[in-house]
């Protein structure tokens, strides 16, 4: 997904949450200081299903679900339970909230993370991203891309896992580990999952696929526009 396309629905996430956009401009700039090209051939998903890890409490049940997938997309702290269960990631998303400490140990052992800098993480981004092996770093904004720092759609961890991976050129997605009713989140979180909910609904639209995971939702999911 281009900016253009982008834009407008990030403006709505703006104005639903109140955030400012120029505190996202102000994260992205302060990783971009750290930022370098990434080679992006390393992740080509052509004609591979990706599956999508959330960290939903549900995951270690169901973690097993990734062993036919051809990749693995984990967010967060989904990353850790596929790895304590023997798999290997090939990208872990993350806002740098939860367990940064793995992000950088991935970094420096070669796989890719994809560092999301948004407006109230600067902090984050100061202390580890410069501990990371930038080379392994994918920068990450939901404002306008600059130099090394891409925006390829997407609002939480999870989300952005499937954007990338469909820019990527995945052929199916396969979402493990997910829960939109969580009970035992924040009323912020739960809004997060709604706006989950939907950009996944925008994306399968867009790809002409139906997720297993809105099965059952869709009726009820306020649509965001494909056009």
């Amino acid at each position: 997904m281009n900016f253009q396309t982008w834009e407008p629905i990030y403006e709505s996430i703006l104005a639903d949450f109140g955030y400012p956009r120029e505190a996202d401009e102000r994260a992205r700039d302060a990783i971009a200081a750290y930022a370098r090209p990434f080679d992006f051939d390393r992740l080509d998903c052509s004609n591979d299903r990706v599956a999508v890890v959330g960290a939903a409490p549900s995951l270690a049940a169901e973690v097993d679900r990734v062993a036919d997938a051809d990749r693995i997309f984990a967010a967060s702290t989904a990353t850790d339970v596929v790895r304590d269960a023997g798999f290997d990631i090939d990208l872990m998303v993350t806002d740098l909230d939860k367990n940064p400490e793995t992000a950088r140990a991935l970094t420096r052992d070669g796989t890719p993370v994809a560092a999301h800098a948004h407006g109230d993480n600067i902090p984050l981004i100061e202390e580890y991203v410069p501990r990371f092996d930038s080379a392994h770093v994918v920068a990450t904004t939901q404002a306008a891309p600059r130099d090394a720092v891409y925006n390829f759609g997407g609002f939480t961890d999870g989300d952005r896992a499937a954007f990338l991976a469909d820019a990527l050129g995945a052929s199916e997605l396969r979402f493990v580990g997910w829960d939109f009713d969580d009970p035992d989140v924040s009323a912020s979180k739960a809004k997060k999952l709604r706006w989950a909910e939907r950009l996944l609904h925008l994306l399968e639209r867009r790809r002409g696929e139906r997720f297993s995971v809105l099965d059952g939702r869709r009726d009820a999911i306020d649509a965001i526009p494909t056009d």
